[in-house]
């Protein structure tokens, strides 16, 4: 799970928890008893030891006793969550220290802190020492569906845990097997699996930029790219490729995202599946390593236009959606980049309520976005992921939260359209 560029009010708002999610009440760790705190500690062990999420403090529980008063922190309480001092202390009660990091998102005004729990990666973590009634030594906690974070005493858990090591430990022994014998291309650090896959994006850019034409008149550039968590050269044949990207192509009117003639005219290159618009203003690539890049350029009068906006990132959190569930990326993290380019002192026109156009404008030369989702997330709620991304671009051209009018409406029905 990585913390940066999440989106935060998904996970804030939604209002139930589960085997990922938890949620607290405003409170002060610095005035927290040590049981207190081994509460904490309790649910990161959990969740580290299942499959990672989220601790959420700043929202309590109503009559119902549902989590449902996002009441936020005050700056006092926000700030006594330091990194270091909650780190140290959880970190003492458990072997090998837990991965997570400590984020104070703003949602709809109001300030909450933010646990990021991985899950393990090697060995699950053992509880190291007892605390009050809340931690006891020698114990493995594990996050159940029913949201609760418990010892695993089932025999069935325990050796789901056990099962768990011991695929990460083969994973990581046939890797390092293979990359030793072989020069496997997935036997690599990561900073080198970014490489190659920046080294893809930057083919489709240059091959873009090289043979575009711009269309008369103003115009912004567009790129969006879909990474992998793991760069595997030949992960998938490029027939294969093009079977799971027809699946996952819904023919709608008037598209603006992927066009039906460009399904039908793709063609193969030595590594990818690659389609270039008839008028040449636009290009996606689906790589055989996994990686998806959509490059284009877009004309525009007065300013860019909402509706557009609307339609285009509808459309395309549905296909990337598809795509990646029918690649078997469902369970896995990826990573969604979005560049919008020549964008600095251009209006957003057609908004909703907007009282005249140029009154709100991107003040800067490139609007960029990073999100970090997996295709089941991305399957099981199209509609809110394609309305979060849209807040954030609006966002950038100032755009305030509350001039958005059913916006979810508009995205659905972008969605029903046949």
């Amino acid at each position: 799970m990585e913390a940066d560029h999440t989106d935060w009010k998904s996970i804030i708002c939604r209002g139930i928890e589960s085997d990922e999610l938890d949620y607290k009440a405003a409170q002060n760790w610095k005035l927290l008893t040590r049981a207190g705190r081994a509460k904490f500690v309790r649910h990161c062990i959990a969740m580290a030891n299942t499959k990672g999420g989220y601790v959420v403090v700043g929202v309590g529980e109503d009559a119902a006793g549902q989590p449902a008063l996002f009441t936020g922190l005050t700056e006092e309480e926000a700030h006594s969550f330091d990194p270091t001092d909650v780190g140290n202390f959880i970190n003492r009660f458990a072997d090998p220290a837990i991965n997570f990091t400590l984020e104070r998102p703003v949602v709809d005004g109001k300030r909450y802190v933010v646990f990021v729990i991985r899950p393990f990666r090697a060995l699950p973590h053992v509880c190291t020492s007892s605390c009050e009634n809340e931690l006891a030594l020698g114990t493995f906690y594990i996050r159940t569906a029913d949201a609760s974070s418990r010892p695993a005493y089932r025999s069935s858990e325990m050796h789901a845990l056990i099962q768990r090591a011991l695929r990460n430990q083969r994973e990581m022994l046939g890797r390092m097997i293979r990359g030793i014998l072989y020069e496997d291309p997935s036997f690599q650090s990561e900073r080198q699996q970014s490489s190659w896959f920046e080294e893809e994006i930057k083919h489709t850019r240059d091959f873009f930029s090289k043979r575009r034409i711009n269309p008369p008149g103003s115009n912004f550039r567009l790129m969006l790219t879909v990474q992998p968590p793991e760069y595997i050269a030949e992960k998938f044949s490029l027939s294969e490729l093009q079977m799971r990207l027809q699946e996952a192509f819904v023919l709608l009117p008037d598209a603006v995202f992927i066009h039906p003639e460009e399904i039908r005219d793709a063609y193969f290159t030595n590594v990818s599946l690659r389609a270039f618009s008839g008028d040449r203003t636009r290009l996606w690539q689906l790589y055989q390593s996994g990686l998806f890049c959509f490059s284009a350029v877009f004309p525009y009068e007065k300013g860019i236009s909402y509706p557009f906006l609307v339609h285009f990132f509808s459309e395309a959190i549905s296909f990337l959606a598809r795509l990646y569930d029918s690649l078997g990326y469902s369970a896995e993290l990826l990573s969604i980049q979005l560049s919008m380019k020549n964008t600095e002192n251009v209006p957003l026109i057609e908004t909703p309520s907007a009282n005249r156009d140029f009154e709100f404008i991107c003040r800067i030369p490139e609007i960029s976005l990073h999100l970090n989702r997996t295709a089941a997330d991305l399957s099981s709620a199209p509609a809110e992921h394609a309305v979060s991304l849209i807040r954030k671009v609006c966002e950038r051209f100032n755009l305030p939260e509350g001039k958005h009018q059913n916006l979810q409406k508009q995205v659905a029905a972008v969605a029903a359209r046949k």
